[in-house]
Order: C-alpha cells, then structure tokens, then sequence
C-alpha cells in the first residue's frame, strides 16, 4: 500500500504547493516511503525535488492504494480522478468564484467557473475528505458530498521564516513612516482597492500622521486589474501606496518585518496563509469577516464585521498609536498560533490520514 499525492499544478512558493511538499515530507518521516507527488503542470523548480513527478508519469495503482488530490482549480485532470481505482481522498483548498475575476479577465472568469463546476461534479468521486479549513468543508456538503470529511489546517514550514530577510527593504521602508502591509497576489477577491480607499480614509481623519500602505504580491495574469488599482490611487491623489510587484522570498520576509499592522479586505480566502505569516511576525492583524478568515483567525486579532472604512481607519489607528492595545492584540494572535504550530497539525493530519488508511471515520 502506498499513499501519493495529485494535483493540477505544483508551483513555486504558493500555498498548496507547499503544504503538498510538507505532507509528502511527513508522509516519509512516518513510514509512508512509497510515495509521492505527480503534477500535470509542473514549475521547472520543482522539478529536481526528489519524489515530484509529471502526472503521466504516474504509477498503475492498486484498490488498497491511496490518492490524497488537492482541489483548488479548474483542470481536466479533475474529470480524470473517477476513473482511478484507488481509495480517493480529497484535500480542498477551495476555488475562487468566477464573478471577481468577470472584469477583468475572462480567460480566469472562466476557469474559475470550470473549477467549481468541476467541484460540484466531483461529490460522488472521494471516499473521504481533509478540507484546510471548515469553511471549505461547508462549502463541499453544500455541493452535495456526502463522503466523511474532517478539517486539518495547511502545514506551514515555520523554519522558513526565519531566514534571512532582504536587508535593503527594510532599510528603505524603515524610515519612520507606519507601514500598513498586505501580502498576497494582486486579484480581484483580495480586494486590495478597499486598503487603498482605507488608506485614503485614514489620511483624511488623520492628516498629521505618516503611513504607507505597501501592496506585497504579483499582478502577472491579473495586469487589467494591477492597472485599475493603480489608476485608483492616482485618482485619489495619494503618493503613500507602493506596489511590490512580484519579489523574492526574501523580500517577502522583510515586508513582514517592517509592516506596523497588517490589513487584509480579501473577499474569498480558503483559508488565507498571510494571516498565520502575520501572526508568525508578531504583527497586529486587522481583517474583515469574510469566506474563511473568521476561522483562521479564531477568534484573534481584530475581525470588522462590516467594511466601514471609517472604523477601520479607526481600528489601524488604534493599533498604531496604541502600544498597549497592539501588544493585547499580538498576545491573542500568539495564543491563536499555537494551534497552526508544525507539531500540533502533523500530528493531526497523520492521524486522520491513519485513520482513512485503516478504513475509520476521521
């Protein structure tokens, strides 16, 4: 028996992609050594991975074998699944809905609708389910599955936080102006122009105080998009916006160390990874309710039920003139990152997948 891991597309540093190598690591450190991860599209970096594998290169698998298949796109891989004959179990990360993406990019539009009709069509497919979040596992019983699913977080490299930042970023952004960060692609669902109007708010209510709002992550596939924000910008005639665009790890790092607050508007998150690198950097977390966040956050750090950017502008104030308020804050979120902790979710997640390789609930 053997367990092996699918999906559409192994990329480099993105969310799956890594908890898809983190699983295949802890899979090895607990017996399972046949294993693996076969990708229909394959980033050139992770070629050279020992164990990473093009899908057509993948095994004849036996009834006894598992595939753990990690859902999170539109792919004709999805329709392939069925015809398999191995115990299924489905990792959901969940699919953004097409209607963010309408404006802006068709191509996208439609893939994310192929994705989550491809979802739908997939309810009767898995012997069982380990959705990233709860709310991703809501989503699948409201379309229609039926099969046993428990909830077990991204397992998150922690080690990798603690190389080395880029040191010129945090020289050039540690000048004394309070950095209001978010980190993610540039998308439509993340909805970076509400923190640019939170930015504008703020100026307008605060006039005397020097803040930067830094946008972290690419625009590549999402140009139509990376313009209109930025046409938004100038439109309000603010000179305290910078856009990252596409940097390295390392930057990425720095922007963590040098952020003062962290803001996230996003309107769909499976489970939103920046929160938990936010929590890592001990940086104060200002979020609106929205798809997973509530229960990523658990309840830390400061959730808006609403978007009323006045209130918010209100709240990063707070934060950000307020030491005693930003540490309780920062206190919570520590208490919360406990639980997304290497050992607390690999103990889990082996413990679910032992008990599906032995034909128990989860």
């Amino acid at each position: 028996m053997r367990i092996i891991q699918v999906l559409t597309t192994l990329s480099f540093g993105d969310a799956v992609g890594n908890d898809t190598l983190a699983i295949m690591g802890l899979l090895r450190k607990n017996g399972y050594a046949d294993t693996g991860i076969y990708a229909e599209n394959l980033d050139p970096r992770m070629a050279t991975i020992e164990g990473v594998h093009k899908v057509d290169e993948l095994p004849q698998l036996a009834p006894d074998d598992v595939m753990i298949y990690h859902l999170s796109t539109g792919s004709n891989l999805n329709r392939k699944i069925k015809d398999f004959n191995c115990r299924k179990l489905v990792r959901y990360h969940n699919v953004t809905p097409a209607n963010f993406f309408e404006k802006y990019s068709e191509v996208t539009a439609r893939l994310c609708s192929k994705g989550r009709s491809e979802v739908k069509s997939l309810n009767q497919t898995f012997d069982a389910g380990i959705c990233v979040s709860d709310y991703n596992r809501q989503e699948l019983i409201e379309m229609g599955y039926t099969c046993d699913m428990s909830v077990c977080p991204i397992l998150i490299p922690f080690d990798d936080y603690k190389k080395t930042p880029d040191s010129e970023v945090i020289s050039k952004y540690s000048d004394g102006v309070k950095n209001i960060v978010f980190v993610g692609r540039i998308a439509p669902n993340k909805k970076q122009e509400d923190l640019i109007a939170l930015t504008a708010t703020y100026k307008k209510l605060y006039p005397d105080e020097k803040i930067r709002l830094i946008l972290v992550g690419s625009a590549r596939g999402t140009e139509n998009y990376d313009k209109r924000l930025k046409d938004y910008v100038e439109l309000l005639g603010l000179d305290n916006v910078v856009f990252s665009g596409q940097v390295s790890f390392a930057s990425i790092l720095a922007f963590y160390k040098v952020a003062d607050v962290f803001v996230c508007m996003s309107e769909h998150e499976g489970f939103c990874v920046p929160l938990i690198e936010a929590m890592c950097f001990e940086k104060p977390i200002v979020a609106a309710d929205y798809a997973a966040i509530a229960g990523t956050l658990g309840g830390s750090g400061i959730l808006l039920e609403k978007k009323d950017m006045v209130k918010a502008a209100f709240y990063v104030h707070e934060i950000l003139n307020d030491k005693e308020l930003a540490n309780s804050v920062v206190e919570g979120q520590n208490n919360r990152l406990k639980d997304f902790s290497y050992e607390a979710v690999s103990t889990l997640l082996m413990e679910q997948i032992n008990r599906f390789v032995r034909g128990e609930a989860l």
